[in-house]
């Protein structure tokens, strides 16, 4: 038995964002010159997540990690139509290959604001998912 690992759940967060039709990334948008934000996009920061012990024994199987996805958008409407077509692409459990996953957990966030600090100002707002897998 393996302990498991954050990236796999990542990954399928990634996954479910991106099969619903989402522009995704992790842990920040590009830096290279002359790349343009699209209209609408997600990013996901995830945080290194927790191995924790089944059993007495001390096998390292349950997992759970917090994931933070930071939806965008030129305006409030295409910022919260990016949060709930992220709650909606996780709302069902996700697929880590060797491991089953419950459902993400919404844990909310903070209200949308807006980003002065490019041109044109964006709109954000952070929601964090708890996600959980044991071993199968």
């Amino acid at each position: 038995m393996t302990t498991p690992a954050v990236l796999p759940h990542v990954d399928a967060v990634e996954e479910a964002l991106t099969e619903a039709g989402l522009t995704v990334y992790v842990g920040g948008t590009p830096t290279n010159t002359g790349w343009a934000p699209p209209d609408k996009f997600a990013v996901i920061y995830p945080d290194p997540g927790m191995a924790g012990r089944a059993s007495l024994a001390g096998e390292r199987t349950d997992f759970t990690t917090l994931v933070q996805v930071t939806c965008v958008g030129a305006s409030v409407e295409r910022a919260l139509w990016v949060a709930d077509r992220v709650r909606e692409a996780l709302s069902g459990p996700l697929t880590v290959a060797g491991r089953k996953a419950w459902q993400p957990e919404d844990q909310g966030g903070p209200p949308i604001q807006r980003d002065d600090d490019v041109t044109p100002p964006l709109w954000f707002v952070p929601v964090q998912y708890l996600i959980q897998s044991i071993h199968s």
